[in-house]
Formats: C-alpha cells, sequence, structure tokens
C-alpha cells in the first residue's frame, strides 16, 4: 500500500488520464476497521490510503482490479460481513462502494524520437492523452518513459503504415528525421477525415513544398488545409527543443480543449457523479 492519501492519488491519476477505482466505506454496522466515509484508491498495481487493512481490504482490491480489468466505468456497491469468512472477527458489517473510471485518453501518434520529441513526450505525459510514439529505431527511445501508463513506445520498420490503424479520432504529430517519410505519413492521415489533429514539424519552407506535392497527388485544398504546419503555436518564441515543445504542447492542449466539448473525453475531466439518493436506495 502506498501511503499517499487518496486524493493526491485522485488528482494526479485524474490529470494524467489513468484508471482507477475509488473504494468508499458506505455505510457500517457494528464494529469496524474505518469510519464512514473512509476512501482508498486502487489501481491495476497499487493502493493508496486505506479502509482499515486485513482481510477485508484484501478482499476489497481483489474485487476493484476485478471492475477494473472490465475496462468501463461503473458503480457498484458490495455488503461485507465481518466475519470468519473474511478472517476477521469485528463482528460488524459494512457496505462498500466501488466507483470505477476507465480514462481512455484522447489518443496522439508522435512520430519520431529526436530532440524535440524527447522534450515533448514528458510534457504531454502528463496530460488525459493516450500516446503512441513511434519510430523505427529502438535505441533513440529513452528507457525512462516505459514506465508512462499512457505512453506506449512503438518500433515498426515503416512508421506511415501504422497511420491506418489508428484509433478513430486521432491526433497525429509528425517530426521525425526523414521528409519522405513525413510526406508519408502526412498523404496517410490526409486519407483519413476522422483524424482530429495533424501537426507536422518544420519550416514554412517545407510546409510550402508539402502543399505543392499533395496538390500534385490530387488532394483538395480542404484537405490540405488540415496539416498544420510550422506546428505550434507561433507567439511562443524561441528554437531550442524545450522551447519548441512548449509550443508544441499549448497547441495540443487547445485542440484537447477543442475535442471536450463535443467527445466523450469530457468525461475524463470529471469525477463520477452517483446521486447519494440512488445509492442509498441500493443498499437499504
Amino acid at each position: 500500500m502506498d501511503t499517499n492519501r487518496w486524493f493526491d492519488a485522485l488528482h494526479k491519476h485524474q490529470t494524467k488520464g489513468l484508471n482507477y477505482v475509488l473504494v468508499t466505506v458506505l455505510s457500517s454496522a457494528g464494529s469496524t476497521p474505518r469510519e464512514n466515509g473512509a476512501k482508498m484508491l486502487v489501481t491495476a498495481e497499487q493502493t493508496f490510503d486505506t479502509i482499515g487493512g486485513g482481510h477485508l481490504e484484501h478482499a476489497v482490491t481483489q474485487k476493484a482490479r476485478e471492475l477494473l480489468a472490465q475496462n468501463k466505468q461503473a458503480q457498484l456497491v458490495e455488503h461485507y460481513p465481518l466475519s470468519s469468512k473474511l478472517g476477521q472477527c469485528c463482528g460488524g458489517a459494512t457496505h462498500i462502494l466501488f466507483e470505477v473510471m476507465v480514462n481512455h485518453g484522447q489518443p496522439l501518434a508522435i512520430f519520431g524520437s529526436g530532440h524535440v520529441a524527447k522534450a515533448l513526450v514528458p510534457i504531454l505525459s502528463q496530460l488525459p492523452l493516450k500516446i503512441s510514439w513511434i519510430d523505427s529505431r529502438a535505441e533513440l527511445f529513452p528507457h525512462n518513459h516505459a514506465g508512462e501508463a499512457n505512453v506506449d513506445c512503438i518500433v515498426v520498420d515503416e512508421p506511415s503504415e501504422i497511420v491506418r490503424d489508428l484509433a478513430e479520432n486521432s491526433g497525429i504529430l509528425i517530426m521525425t528525421h526523414n521528409h519522405q517519410l513525413d510526406f508519408d505519413i502526412v498523404r496517410q492521415a490526409l486519407s483519413r477525415p476522422d483524424i482530429s489533429y495533424l501537426g507536422m514539424i518544420g519550416s514554412e519552407t517545407k510546409a510550402r513544398r508539402f502543399q505543392t506535392r499533395l496538390a500534385h497527388r490530387e488532394f483538395s485544398e480542404e484537405q490540405i488545409s488540415r496539416l498544420i504546419s510550422p506546428v505550434g503555436l507561433l507567439d511562443v518564441p524561441g528554437k531550442q527543443p524545450i522551447e519548441v515543445a512548449v509550443s508544441i504542447s499549448a497547441q495540443i492542449i487547445q485542440w484537447l480543449d477543442k475535442q471536450k466539448s463535443h467527445s466523450s473525453l469530457a468525461e475524463t475531466d470529471n469525477k463520477l457523479a452517483w446521486k447519494t439518493s440512488k445509492v442509498l436506495s441500493d443498499i437499504l
């Protein structure tokens, strides 16, 4: 068990778009390990805070992880008599509320693992995103990002082929080491009208050349206009990797905000809103 308080863990998991179950002692009768309202947060690998420890907490943690494995949001109230069946002799009983929050996160594919990408991913990993970081060169991925729950490092010989398999409504950031590869990814992305963001690092000259090449490939002006290049907010100055990364991050935050207004991603930023009256009616 991590002794961090449950609300600190809740804030972290909501901010980063991670899955969790919030467990609450809803009601109790007789002798119980914790008071009504005691909470803990359970993830697939950790628990934060405590509802009293012992066999009760073990059973509750197991149940929470079973619910997490179903990969869908849910509300459930379970009754636990604190008898010999749970290896406890308190003699009381408790109702436990499970609030399951599954944060699928807004999918974002980042192509390329150069200096800007290395500065950018640590920033974006703190947002409610599900990041696919893609390159053909495995040795360039920093090892310390392997533990980020919302960052998936993908090594593939032909990165452009990944585009057709991206989730619906994905965003795409292109910053590879090869202009032809960039163009191939752009071409694949523009063939998918559901891609909600398409940004490419590079100069205005590079952007104009790509626009001309795309027009020769019979992409329409409307399609070509979907490509944002140079990527990032123009009023954020600087050319150092971290400066460019901050500029791009600001634009990604703007994109995320727009997505929230018309997609189920809005659920990521809101606590599960259960009506107390309904919960109580389930246990009475």
